[in-house]
């Protein structure tokens, strides 16, 4: 799909497929049309030309949107002179959804002690918690977060970070956009990246690949995992009758994602691990 307003391409051409049971994370630089791209995807912005679909359907053809799509947009509108709370009970009274999931979303967010506060005294992180609350107030099989960290402090970071891998592993479809690479390398399994509007990669982020410490040419014959790392954790059984759905990685091991370090102990001795967030950062510079 493409997006232009006037004279100026936002989205040149993009197209890719967001699959669940992953965190997908849409990294790019800031003013790299990832907004854009999310605001077709609610609806917000209609395609110069193609289309974009969620399970099949565009969003405003879902006929309850907020069960089938929970969105977090770079500037969600609140009514300031409003309590969380009553925020979060306004939309459930008139979109069908069960009034004790007000509750329920206040509470996974941290926000049940200043549910009745006014959005209006809210810190940024605090309103970004909020968001997310809305979002999941409809229990939906796809998430659309639009740089959810943003405003959060490093214990916030951890929990929206721990969050998205736990509803991944749910088998919902998490699609998360930020411009931290770092942030993407911790909390995402797949990446898409855009720069100027047009696709970089479309790529999973596994487990780092060994490459020779005498060449930049990286090693397929070597897969050892460095011994120290953490086990990656088993599929959850919840998923097994779940079509189309795979499990997330959760805490999975990454070797080394430090350039250059060796991993001691490792039996593909003589090799050095590289993160693969480094086989994106070339393309991304150049734009």
């Amino acid at each position: 799909m493409s997006k232009r307003y006037g004279g100026k391409t936002a989205v040149d051409g993009v197209t890719f497929t967001v699959k669940p049971g992953v965190v997908t994370g849409f990294l790019g630089p800031n003013g790299a049309g990832k907004s854009t791209t999310i605001r077709m995807i609610m609806g917000l912005d209609a395609p110069t030309s193609g289309s974009v679909t969620v399970n099949g359907k565009a969003y405003a053809r879902h006929p309850a949107p907020l069960r089938e799509v929970g969105a977090l947009p770079a500037a969600e509108v609140v009514h300031t002179g409003r309590s969380a709370y009553h925020h979060l009970l306004a939309l459930v009274l008139t979109t069908g959804i069960p009034r004790r999931r007000v509750d329920e979303v206040l509470d996974l967010v941290g926000l049940a002690d200043v549910a009745r506060r006014r959005v209006g005294g809210f810190s940024l992180g605090t309103g970004q918690r909020l968001g997310v609350a809305t979002a999941l107030l409809g229990d939906p099989a796809t998430l659309v977060l639009d740089e959810p960290v943003n405003g959060l402090d490093p214990q916030g970071i951890r929990w929206i970070r721990n969050l998205l891998r736990r509803l991944a592993a749910e088998g919902r479809t998490v699609f998360v956009s930020s411009h931290l690479m770092s942030e993407m390398a911790l909390t995402a399994e797949h990446l898409v990246v855009i720069g100027k509007g047009r696709l970089i990669a479309d790529t999973p982020v596994g487990p780092s690949r060994p490459t020779s410490a005498a060449s930049s040419t990286s090693s397929s014959s070597a897969t050892a995992s460095k011994p120290s790392c953490r086990p990656a954790k088993p599929a959850s059984s919840a998923l097994a009758d779940r079509p189309g759905a795979r499990a997330g990685h959760g805490d999975r091991a990454r070797p080394c994602v430090i350039p250059g370090s060796r991993c001691p102990g490792s039996p593909a001795h003589g090799l050095m691990w590289k993160s693969p967030m480094q086989n994106v950062l070339p393309r991304l510079n150049r734009w």
